[in-house]
């Protein structure tokens, strides 16, 4: 089902998964004979460069956190959005930014990520989520736990709407040229990891587990893409351990990097359809990961799960994967068989624009 009608879609500070669903999901509704807004933080922009996608861009600076600008921000959006048929919020900071506005036409919002910040932040978060729960028309959650916690917090009509990740280009150069890059010699392994630098991916725990590797012969090559604010903690540790692990800044090169690792690993404490774990299940690379949120249902039996937090267990994983080929070739087999199960994009934004179509009949024959 298709969607002509106008749409506004809401974002916060994005550089990862968030980020590039929307710009995925404007293409396809601009497609579809949608008009497009997005209204996010202008950094965001210059990141998805969401008007080369089709949509107007409207600078609303949203940050990750709540701040005393939030209202602000409220009045900011208020005016970006114009005339709209729905308004679209992605990730729960877009949410509670535009439930204070209190917009006249439905509200979505997807749920991205889940509240695991503790003390005072967490508490407000956990308020925010029950607001943004309550004012929004129907919640999209992007693995079953965010439809159950939804669910509890009150919202009226919580849904399950998996998020496709884009699928990546074909690798431009060589598998060689790229381990070159990183100094890798003959069968020294190169691991990999992508992901914002952030505390929830627990980058500490990979650089952790790292450290211990360097008595393996050969001693693997780790390199981690992304960008983030964990960047000057994480480089402390690694210094601090002598870890054998790089620290990249953002890459635009992931097709790349990932023809050219032995290995992939994701050590978030939480996720819901983590993205660069489906990058890797569909090059092929052979994944260990956390078993957290949605990422077991994800990634089912084509990756090495272990538990978060737990060092010892990502050792030993990394470990059994690097000295047996034939394991690592077994699960680089399951891993593609894994992604023609998934959802793609074409199918993700079919459901979103069916949900648009689906709270504008309501809205229509029920003004609120």
């Amino acid at each position: 089902m298709s969607f002509d009608g106008a749409v506004a879609l809401v974002l916060a500070s994005a550089t990862g998964g968030v980020g590039q669903h929307v710009a995925s999901l404007t293409r396809g509704l601009v497609a579809g004979g949608a008009t497009v807004t997005v209204c996010g933080p202008a950094a965001t922009d210059e990141r998805f460069r969401f008007a080369e996608a089709g949509a107007r861009f409207e600078a609303v600076e949203i940050p990750p956190n709540p701040r005393l600008t939030d209202a602000r921000a409220v009045g900011d959006l208020r005016r970006a959005m114009g005339p709209v048929d729905v308004v679209h919020a992605h990730g729960l900071r877009a949410g509670f930014v535009a439930a204070l506005g209190r917009p006249r036409p439905p509200l979505v919002v997807t749920w991205h990520n889940a509240v695991i910040a503790t003390g005072l932040r967490g508490t407000a978060s956990r308020l925010a989520a029950r607001a943004v729960a309550r004012a929004a028309k129907v919640t999209l959650g992007a693995s079953e736990d965010l439809v159950e916690t939804a669910t509890d917090l009150g919202a009226r009509d919580a849904r399950l709407c998996p998020v496709a990740a884009p699928v990546l280009p074909p690798p431009r150069r060589t598998r060689a040229a790229v381990r070159a890059e990183f100094g890798v010699t003959g069968e020294q392994p190169l691991i990999l990891s992508v992901g914002r630098l952030h505390p929830q991916k627990r980058y500490d725990v990979l650089i952790d587990a790292a450290a211990r590797w360097r008595d393996l012969t050969p001693p693997p090559v780790v390199v981690i893409a992304g960008s983030g604010p964990a960047y000057m903690p994480l480089a402390a540790r690694i210094s601090e351990l002598r870890a054998p692990v790089t620290l990249l800044g953002h890459r635009d090169d992931v097709s790349d990097l990932l023809a050219a690792a032995d290995l992939a690993v994701v050590t978030s404490d939480w996720e819901a359809r983590q993205l660069f774990a489906q990058e890797a299940l569909r090059a092929g690379t052979p994944l260990v990961a956390t078993a957290v949120g949605g990422v077991p249902g994800l990634v089912g039996d084509a990756a090495r799960l272990v538990p978060p937090g737990d060092v010892d267990a990502v050792d030993t994983a990394v470990r059994e994967m690097l000295a047996d080929p034939r394991l690592r070739a077994e699960y680089a087999g399951r891993g593609p068989a894994q992604a023609d199960t998934w959802p793609d994009e074409a199918g993700t934004i079919q459901a979103i624009q069916a949900v648009y179509a689906e709270v504008v009949a309501a809205e229509t024959a029920h003004p609120s």
